[in-house]
């Protein structure tokens, strides 16, 4: 794969995990780190770490989450997986689950920061009508 198709796919998998379009996430992204950073994630997203064959979007999240949760990055860093995640299929009692399951590996504080994150990125109920 070539360095343009890998920043390609790289601001491809950024887009879908933001949930906006491809120019957008850019724009984000380069607010938020520069346009030098920025480059290089994309890179790295677009080899095979996010953008193989043998792991899902859902994998893929999981994993995200369990690396933030582990440096107790609990900000709208781990907002964009959580939510990522939910699209992927994941409910919040398997989010719930995740953060019981790395409690065992991790000690509770950085585990109890990331279910804080849970409960506080859930999606809220519709306003009864």
């Amino acid at each position: 794969m070539s360095t343009d198709d890998r920043f390609r796919a790289g601001r491809a998998v950024y887009a879908r995990n933001l949930a906006v379009d491809e120019t957008t996430a850019q724009r984000l992204m380069e607010a938020r780190a520069g346009s030098a950073y920025v480059a290089e994630t994309y890179l790295t997203a677009g080899g095979p770490g996010w953008s193989g064959t043998h792991l899902t979007d859902r994998d893929r999240n999981v994993a995200a989450i369990a690396a933030l949760v582990a440096q107790a990055v609990t900000d709208e860093r781990l907002d964009v997986y959580l939510t990522a995640a939910r699209r992927s299929g994941m409910d919040d009692d398997g989010l719930t689950e995740l953060m019981i399951l790395l409690t065992a590996y991790l000690g509770q504080p950085s585990t109890s920061l990331g279910m804080h994150a849970v409960r506080r990125s859930a999606p809220k109920p519709a306003p009864e009508t």
